[in-house]
């Protein structure tokens, strides 16, 4: 399959609207081998998918070596990964920050101008390529630092932009970006640096629209490209509520006012005979400033339903009476519609 490409801002790059998130090649919440990261890679590479996400982060080291095995001899693919996190020796553990990984090392925040320049070496050697397209600063902000954020946000803007922005002149990297749970912190940077994309998880979904109101337009006026992580807001999106069992909403058990629009959501997409699952895959590239959407994808049947979601023809009158029953704001940008 070919997807539709969209470009980042003012680069040369272009990405496909649908795009392929690498965090469970890092073993996330459970364990995947080596034969089966590889299997599903290649069932990505066969399916069509040319753009990857990963990060140190994920399974501390390990998606990026498995996602390097994939693409390296291989030049048709964008590639991005992050910064702001580095990997220490620390033996081997079951379990480390919700990755059952096999590499024997543990995390920290470093979002210094030495800390990215090194992050960025170190992320080549794992992958075992000689390029990377889009640098993001990983999980900068409030919701992961707390109090303190006050300390490495200052860092994060000088130091850390300072080398991103470097590695761009120097054509080393084509795009840089923030790769965030949070809006708020991608606001707060804009008026530090000339950003050109920002991953953002969650925060711009079927469910949640509260960054249309400043942040968004802001990109509009800079020319800044969004790209779209967690558009099943943790799981609640995709698994709808009536199955049984914990739902799941921005990494933990759902608020009862989430399961009550998502249960609405749920009640129009039966009236319209709308999955919504692809309701929730489909609805943020309507927005200008989306350029892609890259769910997780941790096997080959995940890849093909994903596929299947993202092609399933939606009624334009499912969108239309979105804003009808109050569920998106009026000002929401829709998708065109089958």
């Amino acid at each position: 399959m070919v997807f539709e490409q969209r470009q980042v801002a003012n680069t040369d790059l272009k990405l496909d609207v649908l795009g392929f998130g690498c965090a469970p090649l890092g073993n996330l919440y459970q364990q995947m081998t080596d034969r089966e990261a590889i299997e599903t890679l290649s069932q990505a590479w066969d399916s069509g998918f040319r753009y990857f996400d990963t990060a140190p982060h994920y399974g501390q080291g390990l998606s990026e070596r498995r996602l390097g095995d994939l693409l390296r001899g291989r030049d048709d693919y964008v590639l991005s990964t992050k910064v702001g996190r580095k990997l220490k020796a620390a033996g081997y553990a079951a379990k480390r920050h919700g990755f059952v990984s096999t590499m024997p090392f543990d995390i920290y925040y470093d979002y210094s101008y030495d800390g990215v320049m090194r992050s960025f070496e170190d992320s080549l050697q794992r992958l075992g390529l000689d390029r990377i397209d889009i640098l993001y600063m990983h999980d900068i902000g409030r919701e992961t630092h707390g109090d303190t954020n006050e300390h490495y946000f200052p860092i994060a803007m000088n130091g850390g932009y300072k080398a991103l922005d470097e590695l761009r002149s120097q054509g080393l990297v084509k795009a840089i970006g923030l790769g965030v749970n949070e809006y708020q912190v991608c606001e707060a940077a804009l008026d530090y640096g000339d950003w050109d994309c920002f991953l953002l998880a969650g925060r711009y979904t079927l469910l949640e629209q509260e960054s249309l109101h400043s942040f968004l337009p802001k990109c509009q006026q800079r020319n800044c490209s969004i790209v779209i992580g967690g558009a099943y807001n943790s799981g609640i999106l995709a698994t709808g509520t009536r199955n049984g069992g914990v739902l799941y909403y921005n990494y933990g058990p759902a608020p009862q006012t989430i399961i009550n629009k998502v249960s609405k959501l749920e009640d129009l997409c039966d009236q319209y005979g709308v999955t919504l699952a692809a309701a929730a895959l489909q609805f943020p590239l309507a927005h200008p400033s989306v350029v892609s959407v890259i769910p997780g994808l941790g096997n080959a049947s995940r890849i093909r339903q994903t596929l299947d979601l993202f092609r399933a023809p939606i009624p334009q009158e499912f969108w239309r009476a979105l804003r009808i029953k109050h569920l998106v704001s009026e000002v929401t940008p829709l998708p065109k519609g089958a």
